[in-house]
């Protein structure tokens, strides 16, 4: 009855380990794909980490169980087999609970739909404005080759003048958008990610705007940190310059 007792009380904290390891189910469809492997990545120490891989025979249908700390980016990444020499790999902001993403197999980052977070939503709502910026970036740039090429001076500073304020706006927006969304991960995660190198008061204002719980995520911790590394090397930076003067 002992042992019985023992086996009963180690299934039990089994079941409750499992629970507690997944918090999040990703379920979706490839349509088309018949078969490959469908791999959950995400990022670890600037290196892609898979957390969990399906193998695809017949079946267009996936599942994955994981665990996420917090709201967070994970990626789809899909070896097609079908020699092709481009795989796919599709980025999005998981949250725990139930995802669901459905996407083909042609198109597979394109057609994709993901359902089951507000901050895969409010990503895709900054994206768009982004490639906005993207798109004018690369007129700017083709502007910039052919007044390089014809040696027009005046049209080349205008490029580069115009590159400056569309970088300018480009920041702005993301600090707003940040501070708009400030209890939601996706805000300290695209100060670290988009505007890493912009003014210290710019991400320090950003970080004070989010709330206790964003704040304690894993995006919110790692701009704690990165906060604090930007002003000792900005206080070394100031030590140089004086002992140089």
């Amino acid at each position: 009855m002992k042992k019985l007792g023992l086996l009963f009380i180690a299934i039990i904290t089994l079941a409750a380990c499992t629970s507690e390891e997944t918090n999040l189910q990703i379920k979706g469809k490839v349509q088309g794909l018949k078969k490959g492997t469908l791999y959950l990545q995400k990022i670890e120490d600037t290196s892609l980490i898979t957390l969990d891989s399906v193998v695809m025979k017949g079946d267009e249908n996936f599942i994955f169980d994981t665990h996420i700390e917090s709201p967070q980016v994970l990626y789809l990444y899909l070896n097609k087999k079908d020699n092709n020499i481009y795989d796919d790999r599709l980025m999005f902001f998981a949250e725990p609970g139930e995802m669901i993403i459905n996407t083909t197999l042609k198109n597979f980052e394109a057609d994709a739909v993901v359902e089951g977070s507000e901050n895969q939503k409010k990503f895709l709502e900054y994206q768009s404005m982004i490639n906005r910026f993207n798109t004018r970036n690369l007129e700017l740039i083709q502007q910039s080759i052919k007044a390089q090429e014809e040696e027009n001076a005046a049209s080349l500073d205008s490029a580069n003048a115009e590159y400056d304020k569309l970088l300018r706006r480009r920041y702005l927006y993301t600090v707003n958008f940040a501070i708009n969304n400030k209890d939601l991960e996706l805000a300290p995660y695209l100060a670290i990610s988009e505007i890493y190198d912009a003014n210290i008061k710019f991400l320090d204002t950003i970080y004070n705007s989010l709330t206790p719980e964003v704040k304690d995520s894993r995006y919110g911790k790692s701009l704690e940190d990165f906060l604090e590394e930007r002003r000792e090397m900005e206080k070394e930076e100031a030590g140089e310059t004086d002992s140089q003067a």
